[in-house]
């Protein structure tokens, strides 16, 4: 069993950053109850298509948007609206060690399921709260999507065609990846937060913004700015630091070369052709190689389309040269490597028989992973969960189940 067998978590979050910081505590053997609004759940469950099919090969209606963050839960269908739903939440996270929610900043104030009210309860809990813009400050209250702060927080100006080059304009990067660093951090501070509570026996509020991650993690660019008061610009493929470390034309398609030193490079340059360019003053350092670029980079160009990318590969890369394929995910999931390390797997699915997943990076030599519940029907375990967690008999389920306060 994973690492945090026994750990509870209680995820009313919806979209993606809470999801997958939730999935990944359940994949790391944590109970995840996700509570859901009862008739539509979490807005990606509509984010199709495309959407799982069923045995028969019809849409079913689980989208691929909600399959791909959502695994090893429980959905739980209550309504929060109600003054009975909040009543159930507020029992079942007097019983958690994690609660997760990504509420608008105060939301989950006026239904008494704050921080204050659920740790006045349970002084152990670890809150974690993941919004837009964070819990304090003028953008505080603002609604923001992760495009949007792809944006705001500088990454689209680092991020497509160079300007004066046919096509260039900022784009988004292809997954949304402001959302997935803050689940990542998300699950980072809330995996610290346990290790603390093991010594004061005491939880903790956590505030986590997908603007405050997006700035946090350009990394190397930002200190590029701050060292220089020069804002860095869209460089394609190309790498401000490093030379030649950028994607190529080659004979049949593209080549990603990534030469992170100067053996690499002079070992690049003997085994292209041309082992001069290694002993050319201009380009025998990083540094002499970034000044000159605007030079080499076209003689790389020039060498580089002499053969096909396969061939590149099968030279450059027994030497340690790295390079790779330009891959679309069909050949990404046809690599020998990919498929060697079981990055794709099947879980059963009630409606579909078995949905495609795609396997949690870590691998432990001893609390090994368990991937045993497929992403939930909306409302899937509500009756199960709260009878066993909280008392409630066929009776009393069937009287909230009447009314509307759980689906």
């Amino acid at each position: 069993m994973g690492p945090l067998k026994g750990i509870k978590v209680l995820d009313v979050s919806r979209v993606l950053a809470g999801p997958w910081a939730t999935q990944a505590l359940a994949d790391f053997g944590a109970t995840v109850y996700k509570v859901e609004k009862p008739g539509s759940g979490d807005d990606t469950r509509g984010w199709g298509p495309p959407w799982l099919k069923d045995r028969a090969g019809a849409d079913t209606q689980e989208s691929a948007y909600f399959l791909s963050a959502n695994r090893g839960k429980r959905s739980l269908a209550i309504d929060l609206a109600t003054q009975e739903g909040q009543a159930l939440v507020r029992s079942l996270a007097a019983q958690s060690d994690v609660f997760v929610e990504n509420f608008k900043v105060g939301g989950l104030a006026r239904y008494g399921l704050s921080y204050r009210d659920l740790s006045a309860t349970n002084p152990a809990l670890i809150y974690c709260s993941v919004s837009a813009f964070g819990q304090d400050g003028p953008d505080a209250a603002g609604a923001g999507y992760d495009a949007m702060i792809q944006g705001m927080g500088g990454l689209m100006s680092l991020t497509g065609v160079p300007e004066g080059v046919p096509g260039a304009g900022p784009q988004k990067v292809g997954v949304a990846v402001a959302d997935l660093m803050t689940g990542m951090y998300a699950v980072s501070a809330i995996l610290a937060a346990l290790y603390e509570r093991a010594g004061s026996g005491l939880g903790q509020y956590i505030d986590l913004a997908l603007l405050d991650t997006q700035v946090a993690w350009l990394a190397n660019q930002n200190l590029n700015y701050l060292l220089t008061g020069n804002a860095p610009r869209r460089a394609g493929t190309a790498h401000p630091n490093i030379v030649p470390y950028q994607a190529f034309g080659t004979a049949d398609g593209y080549l990603m070369l990534a030469v992170g030193n100067d053996g690499q490079f002079a070992r690049f340059a003997a085994l292209a052709g041309s082992p001069e360019l290694a002993a050319d003053a201009r380009y025998a350092t990083n540094a002499a190689r970034v000044a000159n670029r605007a030079v080499l980079v076209p003689a790389i160009e020039a060498i580089l389309k002499r053969r096909s990318t396969k061939a590149w590969i099968a030279l450059l890369a027994p030497a340690a040269v790295p390079c790779g394929p330009i891959n679309d995910l069909a050949a990404v999931f046809a690599e020998p490597q990919v498929r060697h390390r079981a990055m794709r797997f099947d879980l059963p699915h009630p409606l579909a028989g078995s949905v495609p997943q795609v396997r949690n990076p870590t691998r432990y030599s001893r609390t090994v992973l368990e991937y045993q519940l497929p992403p939930p029907l909306l409302g899937e375990h509500t009756e199960a969960v709260l009878a066993a967690e909280l008392g409630l008999d066929v009776q009393a389920l069937g009287d909230l189940k009447a009314r509307g306060v759980i689906g």
